[in-house]
C-alpha cells in the first residue's frame, strides 16, 4: 500500500479538482468561486443560481445588431456567447443586406447574480433575441420592444403600426447559432406558436432535416414564465471543460453534445488514496454523460 502513495501523488493534484467538481454536479449545487475554490471561474453554477467571472461586455452596436438597452450594465456574458452572438447577426446581415439590426435584450451582470426581469440570466449562458420582422409588404424594420406576436405572425406596435415576424431572417438567425461549433444551444425559449410558423418555413426551404430535427430539440415554450412571443431566449451548454470548473446544468445534455469528463477509479480504496484519507468512502464518483 505504501509503495503506491509515490505514484498516487501527482494524481492526486490533476484529480481532485475533477473530484470536486463531480461531487457539485451529484449534489446540484452551485457554489460561488471562494479561496476555497479556486478552480471555480468562468460559468459557475446554474443559469438560474450562479455567478460569472471573466465575462465579456457585448458592444452597444456592432455589424448587424444593437443593443436593446445601450446603458444597461447587464450585458456581459461568457466570451464564447458574446462572440457567437455577434457573428450570426453579422452572418444575417450579409446574407440580407437590406436588413434591420437584430435587438438584443439583456445577457447577464458583469460577475453575474440575480438581474431586475429575470429568474435565469445568472451565470453568463443566457441572452435575449428580440424576432426580427419586416413591415406588412415586407420592408424590414427595426424591431422596437418586447411586443408580443400574434399566431398569425403579425404584431402591432405602440404607434398602431403593425410588423409581421420575419421567417426568412429569424430561420437564418437560429441555424447559424445551431452550426456554430463554439456553443452548444440548450434551448431557444419561444412561444409554440411562433416555433410552429418557423419549423413550417424551414421544412419548406432546408434540405438539411437534421439541423431541422436539432432545432425543434432546443426550441420550446417555458412553462415558468411568459409563452416567449416577444422574443428567443437563447441559452448554451456547459463545454466539458467549463463542467469542471463549476458549470452547472439549466437543461439537458442533448445528443450531439461532447461528453463530460469521466474520473473512473479502480476501488473506493484508491479514491481514499486520491483524496488523502484513511476512511473507507462509497463508491467511486463519476462525472458521466448526462
Amino acid at each position: 500500500m505504501t509503495s503506491s502513495l509515490p505514484a498516487l501523488s501527482a494524481r492526486r493534484k490533476r484529480l481532485v479538482p475533477a473530484l470536486l467538481a463531480s461531487a457539485m454536479l451529484t449534489l446540484g449545487c452551485g457554489a460561488s468561486p471562494t479561496p476555497l475554490a479556486p478552480n471555480q471561474f468562468g460559468s459557475v453554477g446554474a443559469p438560474h443560481h450562479g455567478v460569472l467571472t471573466h465575462s465579456a461586455e457585448l458592444p452597444v452596436r456592432g455589424k448587424g445588431f444593437r443593443r436593446f438597452r445601450p446603458r444597461s450594465p447587464v450585458y456581459h456574458g461568457l466570451p464564447r456567447l458574446v462572440k457567437a452572438v455577434e457573428e450570426a447577426a453579422a452572418d444575417v446581415k450579409e446574407t440580407f443586406p437590406q436588413s434591420s439590426p437584430l435587438v438584443i435584450g439583456d445577457l447577464s451582470a458583469k460577475t453575474g447574480g440575480k438581474i431586475p426581469r429575470h429568474n435565469s440570466h445568472r451565470s453568463g449562458r443566457d441572452v435575449d433575441l428580440l424576432f426580427y420582422v419586416t413591415s406588412p409588404s415586407g420592408i424590414p424594420r427595426t424591431n422596437p420592444g418586447f411586443y408580443s406576436i400574434r399566431a398569425d405572425g403579425f404584431v402591432r406596435f405602440p404607434d398602431k403600426s403593425y410588423g409581421l415576424l420575419d421567417l426568412p431572417r429569424n430561420w437564418h438567425l437560429i441555424q447559424t447559432l445551431l452550426q456554430d461549433p463554439s456553443i452548444d444551444v440548450q434551448f431557444m425559449f419561444m412561444s409554440r406558436n411562433i416555433e410552429a410558423r418557423i419549423i413550417e418555413y424551414a421544412l419548406a426551404k432546408e434540405d438539411d432535416l437534421n439541423l431541422i430535427w436539432r432545432a425543434q430539440t432546443v426550441m420550446f415554450q417555458p412553462g415558468d414564465s411568459l409563452p416567449h412571443a416577444d422574443h428567443i431566449h437563447l441559452r448554451i451548454a456547459c463545454t466539458p471543460l467549463e463542467s469542471i470548473h463549476g458549470c452547472l446544468g439549466g437543461g439537458p445534455r442533448w445528443s450531439w453534445y461532447p461528453p463530460l469528463p469521466r474520473l473512473d477509479l479502480d476501488s473506493p480504496l484508491q479514491l481514499s488514496e486520491l483524496i488523502g484519507s484513511s476512511d473507507p468512502l462509497p463508491p467511486p464518483l463519476k462525472l458521466a454523460k448526462q
